[in-house]
């Protein structure tokens, strides 16, 4: 009866304090809300799987307890129940399966109107580049990356002459737009993780990974490397900044551009 009694609080005391638990996720600031829906099918499918196993077991120690002159009936196999346990098993992972792979065709299908913004990481720093007047990113390479050219950028690519550089500072995005964000690794393995953004990435050396997002609300939010990446990866943050179209427009008014970084450098002046 002691191990029955445990089985029925093991039970009740989970389910409580799924329930009544004050602890649940941040208040989301993008329009993956999809993710936060496919977690709660998830964990229903799951909490009616455990609740239903765990009082099988409860209600098999008390109905089967031992008692003098009985004896167990053996049973070798049974194929209503295999193919009963069989079929409800698939049927739950399908359940969950499912919402997951249409948000995940959803996440790396990006709108046709979405603007893009490059990420970079490198240890243990996060810097950003967007796109100049023409709307467009220029080509960058990892071999090209030198102090006065800390993101690689093409110098003989005409379309990167106008991109504005943002090394180790806030990133800011407007509100109500969505962004195709692109991520790029100098070095080793990092991750770009808001968490109210519910949107992250693997950012992998030799390759541009990339998901998209649009932010719902304004306000300032930390960036976390979710990728264990040395000794300074738990000081591994940065900012990003969700702005009105104005506070957006003139906090880029206040970035410089490739040209005029390499200029200030005293690099010779990009190709174009």
């Amino acid at each position: 009866m002691a191990v029955v009694l445990v089985l029925v609080l093991v039970v009740v005391g989970s389910v409580l304090f799924h329930l009544l638990s004050p602890w649940w996720w941040t208040p989301i600031a993008s329009n993956w809300s999809y993710i936060d829906s496919t977690l709660v099918i998830t964990f229903w499918i799951t909490g009616i799987v455990f609740v239903a196993v765990i009082s099988f077991m409860a209600y098999c120690v008390f109905r089967f307890r031992h008692k003098p002159g009985n004896r167990a009936h053996y049973e070798p196999e049974n194929r209503r129940l295999e193919l009963l346990l069989a079929g409800g098993t698939a049927v739950g992972v399908a359940a969950m399966l499912a919402p997951g792979l249409f948000v995940w065709n959803q996440f790396i299908t990006v709108p046709a109107d979405t603007a893009p913004v490059e990420v970079v990481s490198q240890q243990w720093l996060w810097s950003f580049r967007l796109p100049g007047a023409d709307g467009k990113l220029g080509r960058a390479q990892t071999r090209d990356v030198t102090p006065e050219n800390p993101l690689g950028l093409d110098k003989n690519d005409a379309n990167g002459l106008d991109d504005l550089i943002v090394e180790g500072g806030e990133l800011h995005l407007p509100v109500g737009k969505p962004v195709h964000i692109l991520l790029r690794s100098v070095d080793v393995l990092h991750d770009f993780y808001v968490p109210e953004f519910r949107a992250k990435m693997d950012m992998i050396p030799g390759m541009v990974t990339y998901f998209w997002l649009t932010p719902t609300r304004t306000g300032t939010f930390e960036i976390l490397c979710a990728e264990l990446c040395g000794v300074g990866h738990p000081q591994m943050r940065g900012t990003v900044v969700v702005d009105e179209a104005a506070d957006y427009q003139s906090w880029l008014d206040q970035q410089q551009t490739f040209t005029q970084l390499t200029a200030s450098s005293g690099e010779p002046p990009p190709v174009n």
